[in-house]
């Protein structure tokens, strides 16, 4: 069986345009929270998500195919282009294009096209409805924006398990290629939902955060937590088998090595209380490596700020990590980029290669007040220089879909 390494990472995140701009700010604990500019908010409870910022799709495509697109495909081309380029995948030949494939979700895909396009369906009739609309708006075209940009002609699939998305994506990428079906796989995961129907849904689900202090909104683990911040952008991870990168001589980030995947069957929106479906994910990803809970030094969690996302969350570690756990640094990077939904897995894999890569564990910003029912090492408020061989990274979506991946230094 094969072994699947990391050869390149892009990302388009609220703190950060790119890679090295994200590890920067993780590092720095920068907080991307700050008021909605995308809407006017003078009828909404939520006054705050964290946006992208300063973002031209132009720089990855021609203005014409750019303005044919929603923004959540814009935002996985361009991770695509940079871990393409990383990878040293670019240019056309750089690659055979039938043994690479793409797996990359989408949450909710274009909710703001289907905003547009059903207000102009009920004031102009349905004859003016655009006729791009559906391939605008399906979540699947961020994966095909993503073959027909950089000429991939191999498996090209999209999950949707709301939360969990690009962590599924990225382990079952991982498996594609252990068992030879692709030597190469972008993975990863997009989102654009910060938009009026998609945020009013999800405040009358009562999950967001209501208040208008970006310090306290989003704030994992802590006591004060009520509800997420929504985030948007995405990130992309080429996945390559060992062999194929050292016959072109790649540079090696991490190896990817494990992979668990659970469902709940319990609830919707909650996840179980007892935390078994969590704690399964995370002892069947560890298992897959051929490690123990005593072998991993950090766990980016799922952490969401929410009331009781994170109390369920701690329960699950604590059962699959057992004693091991003393030795073990926990964080939430949702708290700098509030949650990207479909794209969250995959950003948060990114911040788990930092951590391997430069020895550095991101933080839990803005956290002041502990919770008993939250008993971890959070790694609170400044970023932890540590020697870290194997990080796993947690994402568990609505419906009870949760997924663990595992990352560790390449040997």
């Amino acid at each position: 069986m094969e072994r699947v390494v990391i050869t390149g990472m892009g990302a388009v995140t609220p703190i950060g345009n790119d890679v090295k701009t994200y590890m920067d700010a993780l590092k720095a604990g920068k907080c991307g929270v700050a008021p909605i500019t995308h809407f006017d908010t003078a009828e909404f409870k939520v006054k705050v998500a964290a946006e992208i910022k300063d973002f031209d799709p132009t720089q990855y495509m021609d203005k014409r195919e750019a303005k044919r697109m929603d923004s959540f495909c814009h935002y996985a081309v361009a991770a695509a282009a940079q871990a393409l380029e990383q990878a040293g995948l670019r240019e056309p030949g750089s690659f055979d294009p039938w043994r690479t494939g793409i797996i990359f979700g989408s949450g909710c895909g274009g909710l703001p096209i289907v905003e547009t396009e059903v207000v102009r369906l009920h004031e102009k009739g349905p004859s003016r409805v655009s006729p791009l609309y559906i391939p605008e708006m399906i979540a699947n075209m961020a994966a095909a924006h993503i073959s027909m940009q950089f000429g991939i002609r191999g498996e090209s699939v999209c999950p949707i398990t709301a939360c969990a998305t690009s962590t599924h994506a990225l382990g079952e990428a991982m498996r594609m290629i252990r068992h030879g079906y692709q030597d190469i796989v972008v993975a990863g995961g997009t989102e654009a939902a910060i938009c009026t129907i998609g945020m009013a849904g999800f405040q009358n689900m009562k999950a967001l955060y209501t208040g208008d202090d970006p310090q306290a909104a989003s704030i994992p683990f802590d006591k004060r937590r009520s509800g997420f911040v929504m985030g948007e952008g995405a990130g992309a991870l080429i996945l390559e088998s060992l062999s194929h990168a050292k016959a072109r001589g790649a540079h090696i980030i991490c190896e990817i090595a494990g992979y668990g995947a659970t469902s709940d069957a319990y609830h919707i929106t909650s996840p179980d209380p007892e935390g078994e479906g969590a704690c399964r994910a995370m002892q069947l990803a560890i298992a897959d490596a051929g490690l123990t809970p005593a072998d991993v030094d950090y766990i980016n969690a799922h952490g969401t700020s929410t009331p009781i996302n994170e109390k369920y969350e701690t329960i699950a570690i604590k059962k699959a990590f057992g004693d091991a756990l003393k030795s073990v640094k926990v964080s939430s990077t949702k708290s700098m980029t509030g949650h990207m939904l479909g794209a969250a897995g995959a950003a948060e894999a990114i911040a788990c290669a930092m951590a391997i890569c430069d020895g550095i564990i991101p933080p839990t910003i803005n956290f002041v007040e502990p919770d008993e029912d939250c008993d971890l090492d959070v790694c609170p408020n400044h970023a932890v220089q540590a020697d870290v061989k194997v990080a796993i990274s947690n994402s568990l979506g609505f419906g009870g879909h949760n997924a663990t991946v595992l990352l560790k230094r390449y040997e």
